[in-house]
């Protein structure tokens, strides 16, 4: 399928860009204080969607990568299953990555986001799937709660799939969970490097 192959080459663009921007977040300076610098994070947690298709709220699974080469400016991946209270076995799913920007620094930390990439769906009965281009403008706030653990309190998100056949489809939701940071807050200067 047309839009499949787009999708696919869309994502291993975003897979690219994470990769160059992972490296290089290896040869960034220690920060001269403290603050949260660069990190690479991954979490889960649940998801809430209005389908669209059959107009029913599907939950499921959300699972959430980030790399972020300073506080403000990230890339986010996530794939979301939504297959809980169902109707007539519809079920969606959606693989999706993009920029995400972080509006301030603080424990509470609200952010905007844009990601596009495949969203499939498994029509009544299984009678037919698809897999379209989708594209999701949202926005959400993060909770920080120690230098490894951050609250993702609410992550809103309005997806559109344009490539629909039957007319584009606009499922919205919201999902929450955890996040851990791979790389935990450097706090300087050390004890171990003091000077007495």
């Amino acid at each position: 399928m047309k839009q499949a192959g787009l999708c696919k080459r869309y994502l291993q663009v975003l897979m690219a860009l994470a990769g160059m921007v992972a490296s290089r977040a290896g040869a960034q300076a220690l920060p001269t204080a403290s603050g949260p610098g660069t990190f690479v994070a991954v979490g889960g947690g649940a998801s809430a969607f209005q389908a669209d298709y059959g107009q029913r709220i599907l939950g499921g699974a959300v699972l959430w990568a980030d790399v972020n080469p300073t506080w403000r400016y990230g890339l986010e991946g996530e794939a979301r299953y939504l297959h809980y209270h169902t109707d007539e076995d519809v079920t969606e799913k959606s693989y999706l990555g993009g920029i995400r920007v972080t509006i301030r620094d603080e424990r509470f930390r609200p952010y905007v986001k844009f990601l596009a990439g495949a969203g499939g769906i498994s029509l009544p009965f299984h009678y037919g799937t698809g897999t379209f281009l989708t594209y999701a403008p949202g926005a959400g706030a993060d909770f920080i709660v120690s230098d490894r653990i951050i609250w993702r309190i609410a992550d809103f998100e309005y997806q559109a799939w344009p490539t629909f056949p039957y007319g584009e489809l606009k499922p919205y939701g919201v999902s929450m969970g955890l996040i851990i940071r791979i790389n935990g807050v450097d706090r300087l200067p050390r004890r171990s490097t003091l000077r007495h």
